[in-house]
């Protein structure tokens, strides 16, 4: 792996992590009953993954041409691999850390109902105080935790399945797209462009069948007809359905890439 690569898998790792941690910012949502506060906060982190993703299209795209040029584009499917497992670890680091980054959100919502302001919150986090109770909050899933997982969960298996498949979408619509213009350069640019349907389909996956469900499932226990301990539940399962989709995104590259070729012929 070259420093380029390494850089990619970074870019790539901190864009997945940070969107499984989204799910952390609803279990500190419904601890601190600030929902729209705690959504808030996560902006500024979103903010940071959309820079990095800026960033990671431009650099991965040149690779791609550098390769198709020096005639090493065999490699590209290995890169894509490495680029891809990153998301894996990712969102399993995201999942592992859920007990963690909500605990890092309860305390920053709670700052800043105080003092109401980013900057100062921001301070706060890298000051000596700030960086102790990180330290401090550092947990991994309890035993007892996980084994409350065989439990049933008041959300349909069939959402959890629409998650992987999202997730899977989400994660492999762009390599798919840039490795279809590598299997068929002369539909390079309509290939690329191809990327916006299948995050636009997974986009609807997600916003039409799968966020609603967990939406939901939050005013429920806002209302106190779904217990803290059962939205728990709830969000590690989501958080694992994004593990999978990321591990199915794997398997669906090379067929998602001929996919696009395909389409980009055909229209």
């Amino acid at each position: 792996m070259d420093a380029q690569l390494f850089l990619l898998c970074v870019l790539t790792f901190v864009i997945h992590l940070i969107g499984a941690l989204a799910y952390a910012v609803r279990i500190a949502g419904v601890r601190t009953r600030r929902i729209a506060m705690s959504f808030a906060l996560f902006n500024v982190l979103v903010l940071l993954s959309r820079a990095s993703n800026a960033f990671q299209g431009p650099f991965l795209s040149k690779r791609i041409e550098t390769e198709l040029l020096a005639g090493t584009g065999q490699n590209l499917l290995a890169d894509f691999q490495w680029l891809m497992a990153s998301a894996s670890l990712a969102a399993l680091v995201g999942a592992l850390m859920i007990p963690t980054a909500q605990r890092l959100f309860t305390r920053a919502v709670a700052h800043f109902q105080v003092h109401r302001s980013v900057p100062k919150l921001l301070m706060h986090a890298f000051a000596k105080g700030g960086l102790s109770y990180v330290r401090d909050a550092v947990a991994l899933p309890s035993p007892g935790h996980l084994k409350s997982l065989k439990q049933k969960i008041d959300v349909p298996a069939r959402v959890i399945v629409l998650n992987v498949l999202a997730q899977a979408l989400l994660t492999v619509g762009v390599f798919a797209s840039l490795y279809a213009g590598y299997l068929d350069p002369q539909f390079r640019v309509t290939a690329v462009s191809l990327s916006s349907v299948i995050n636009g389909v997974a986009t609807i996956l997600l916003f039409v069948l799968i966020d609603p469900a967990l939406s939901i499932m939050t005013d429920d226990v806002m209302d106190g007809r779904v217990s803290e301990p059962a939205f728990r539940r709830a969000v590690v399962w989501f958080a694992g359905s994004r593990v999978a989709g990321t591990v199915l995104a794997q398997l669906l590259l090379v067929p998602a890439a001929t996919g696009v070729v395909m389409l980009a012929r055909v229209i």
